[in-house]
């Protein structure tokens, strides 16, 4: 691999490179590299490298648990929402569309999705369609009418 770069994100240190192996563009978690070595070979990282923007798209893509969430509005108006770790946002017919990855469907359910304000529908990632019922369920019963009693 080629590392272009060390960017600290959220108080952890990622490696930006470029692996050969994949012929992509991978990071990975300073913390979590058990081993270095040298290559024979020299290399010089894209021109037009801007380090945390790749960083960010990069995060949005390789997860083990898919995302497809598909948005009843234009993509002019949900793109400001939307983080490049969560995906690529891409026009459809009647709005746009969401793909990516997660490792933590609850977070992306939870801390993501519920905060956009715009009606959506979750295609793909079971695992995240179960997340965000879950989440779906708590704000339902957050609307349940008060005990006769006035406790709640």
């Amino acid at each position: 691999m080629d590392p272009w770069a060390v960017v600290v994100r959220h108080g952890r240190w990622y490696l930006l490179c470029h692996s050969h192996r994949a012929d992509a563009i991978r990071t990975y978690r300073v913390d979590r590299v058990h081993a270095v070595g040298q290559t024979p070979h020299e290399f010089e990282p894209p021109e037009d490298l801007d380090p945390v923007a790749a960083l960010e798209e990069n995060l949005g893509t390789g997860w083990e648990f898919p995302t497809r969430v598909v948005f009843d509005a234009p993509l002019t108006e949900v793109a400001p929402w939307i983080r490049p770790p969560m995906g690529r946002l891409y026009p459809a017919a009647d709005g746009c569309v969401l793909v990516g990855s997660t490792n933590n469907p609850a977070m992306y359910a939870q801390e993501w999705l519920a905060a956009i304000p715009f009606a959506f529908r979750v295609e793909g990632g079971a695992e995240l369609r179960a997340a965000v019922a879950e989440v779906a369920t708590r704000f339902t019963a957050a609307l349940a009418p008060p005990a006769p009693d006035g406790r709640e």
